[in-house]
C-alpha cells in the first residue's frame, strides 16, 4: 500500500507540473479527489490491508488527499490569475481603425403604430391619457351600462383575479375615470393593452391592444364620428380606405356600429385574415349612452358625444401586412426585427 501510496503521488506531481489552465486544474481535482478518482479507490483497496497495516495506510492516504487538495487549490488560484492578466492585456490592445459593429433595435409595430395615432389625434385637438390594466368590476362593466347579470357580460369572457378585481377587457373601462377628470366638452384618447379569455386563431388574440376615444360637445353625432374615422384612416394608409358602417350592439353607445376597413391583404377578395369576409372589423364605435355619461357627471341635457374603440393590433396587421395576429405576441424577433426604428 505503502508502494501504491508513493506512485500516486509521484504521478500526481507530474500531472500537477503540466497544468497550464484553469480547466485543466479542474480535471486533475476530479481525476484525483472525485468520487471515483485515484484517491477513493486507493481508500477502498484499505479493506484487504492486515488489520495492523491499516492505521498507517489510512494516515499515509489522508496526508496524499490532504497534500492533493492544497496543491490543486493553488494551483487553480494560480491559473484563475493568470487566465485574468491574459483578459486584461488583450483589452488594453485594440484597434481602433477596426469599423463599428451595432446593431440597432426596432420599435414593435404596434408601438409604431400607437404613436403614430397619438400625433395623428394630437393633430385634432385630442389629449393623450393612460389608464390601469388592472381595473374594478364598476368601471369595466357597471359604469359602462353593464350591471351584474347582464347578458351583455357574455360577450367578454373575463380574467379574474382573487382580489375580485379583473384584468381589463377592453379599453371603454377608462372612460368614467376620464369623464369625471375633465367633465365636458373633452376630446381624449386611451391606448392600452386588453386581455380576453377566447380562442386564437389569425385575427382574434387573448392578449390585445386598442385605443379608446371619446368626444364629448354641443351637437355631436355619428357623421362627426365617420369623419374623424375617415381621418384617421386616411392619415394611417396615406390613401383612402374602403370602410362600411353597420349597426353593432353595445351597452355603452346608442346606437352602436361596427366600423369595418376592407382587408388589405387580399384586396376585399377574402383570406384567413378576414375570416374570408373581405372585411376586417376594426373600430366598435357608436354614440355615447345617456347613462354612461350620466355616471361620468355630464349633462346630458346639454352634452352629447361618441367613442371608439380602435383596434391598434388588427390596425398594425393591415398596415404592414400581418397576416396573422399571432406574430404581434410571438416574440420572434425574425419577424419583429422587420419594423425600422422611428
Amino acid at each position: 500500500m505503502t508502494e501504491k501510496t508513493a506512485a500516486l503521488r509521484q504521478a500526481f506531481e507530474e500531472k500537477l507540473n503540466a497544468v497550464g489552465s484553469s480547466e485543466a486544474a479542474e480535471q486533475l481535482r476530479v481525476e484525483f479527489l472525485g468520487k471515483k478518482g485515484h484517491i477513493s479507490a486507493l481508500m477502498s483497496e484499505l479493506k484487504n490491508v492486515p488489520a495492523d497495516q491499516k492505521k498507517q495506510a489510512g494516515q499515509t492516504i489522508n496526508e496524499l488527499k490532504k497534500y492533493a487538495e492544497e496543491k490543486i487549490l493553488e494551483k487553480s488560484a494560480q491559473m484563475h490569475q493568470m487566465e485574468e492578466q491574459r483578459r486584461l492585456d488583450a483589452a488594453e490592445s485594440y484597434d481602433e481603425s477596426l469599423p463599428m459593429q451595432i446593431e440597432c433595435g426596432s420599435y414593435h409595430p404596434i408601438t409604431l403604430v400607437q404613436r403614430e395615432l397619438e400625433e395623428i389625434f394630437l393633430s385634432m385637438g385630442f389629449t393623450i391619457e393612460d389608464y390601469n390594466e388592472i381595473v374594478d368590476d364598476y368601471n369595466c362593466f357597471e359604469a359602462l351600462n353593464i350591471p351584474k347579470h347582464h347578458p351583455a357580460r357574455d360577450m367578454q369572457d373575463t380574467y379574474y383575479l382573487s382580489t375580485g378585481q379583473l384584468l381589463k377587457t377592453h379599453t371603454s373601462a377608462a372612460q368614467n375615470t376620464i369623464m369625471r377628470k375633465y367633465g365636458a366638452p373633452l376630446r381624449a384618447v386611451f391606448p392600452s393593452r386588453c386581455f380576453r379569455n377566447e380562442s386564437t386563431d389569425a385575427c382574434h388574440e387573448n392578449t390585445f391592444f386598442q385605443m379608446e376615444g371619446i368626444m364629448i360637445d354641443t351637437d355631436i353625432s355619428i357623421s362627426n364620428l365617420i369623419y374623424f374615422m375617415k381621418t384617421m384612416l386616411s392619415e394611417v394608409f396615406k390613401k383612402d380606405i374602403n370602410v362600411r358602417l353597420r349597426p353593432g350592439f353595445f351597452p355603452f353607445v346608442e346606437p352602436g356600429f361596427e366600423l369595418d376597413i376592407e382587408c388589405l391583404i387580399c384586396g376585399g377578395e377574402g383570406c384567413p385574415s378576414c375570416k374570408n369576409s373581405g372585411w376586417l372589423e376594426l373600430c366598435p364605435c357608436g354614440m355615447i349612452h345617456p347613462n354612461v355619461l350620466k355616471y361620468g357627471g355630464i349633462d346630458t341635457e346639454k352634452y352629447t358625444g361618441f367613442a371608439f374603440g380602435l383596434g391598434l393590433t388588427r390596425l398594425a396587421m393591415m398596415k404592414y401586412g400581418v397576416k396573422d395576429i399571432r406574430v404581434f405576441n410571438s416574440g420572434n424577433l425574425k419577424s419583429l426585427s422587420q419594423f425600422i426604428s422611428q
